[in-house]
């Protein structure tokens, strides 16, 4: 998808509440139609803060860290959380450091989506943890197509 810059006098792009919402629930009802393990997922704007945080009855406790660090290391790096993996194998030390960069918020697998509108704007990105790294992306995948966005998993 290309990816369009912003020129000046260009609003900037916002991820709405509702379509937060609309990814979050969304993504539950995938993981529960898999029947995945309780599922936490964040969904952070462009500016990395939260619009929208959910967990499942019996998560563990530092899912929401987790699904945090997915969606933030990916607005870190401007790439979806499976790149960043593929990056982390190639080049360990660069995703330590930017790691520490970020404040330890950067989980180097799957799970990590940026979410971009038609235009290819980034919008902001999902993170989800509870299950595998791949079926956490799987879910968030549709998350992201409920709310007629496009996904950017890297």
């Amino acid at each position: 998808m290309g990816h369009r810059a912003l020129t000046e006098g260009d609003p900037m792009p916002d991820l709405s509440l509702i379509q937060a919402q609309t990814i979050a629930a969304a993504a539950l009802a995938e993981a529960r139609r898999l029947s995945l393990k309780p599922m936490v997922v964040a969904v952070l704007d462009s500016r990395g803060a939260y619009k929208a945080l959910a967990a499942e009855d019996g998560t563990s406790l530092k899912r929401a860290e987790i699904a945090h660090g997915k969606a933030h290391g990916a607005l870190s790096l401007g790439m979806g959380s499976r790149a960043i993996a593929k990056r982390a194998a190639e080049q360990a030390f660069f995703v330590a450091a930017v790691t520490h960069a970020a404040g330890g918020a950067l989980v180097p697998v799957p799970g990590g989506i940026l979410i971009r509108d038609a235009g290819g704007a980034l919008l902001g990105a999902v993170g989800l943890s509870g299950d595998t790294s791949d079926n956490d992306e799987a879910a968030g995948l549709v998350g992201i197509a409920a709310a007629d966005l496009a996904a950017d998993p890297g």
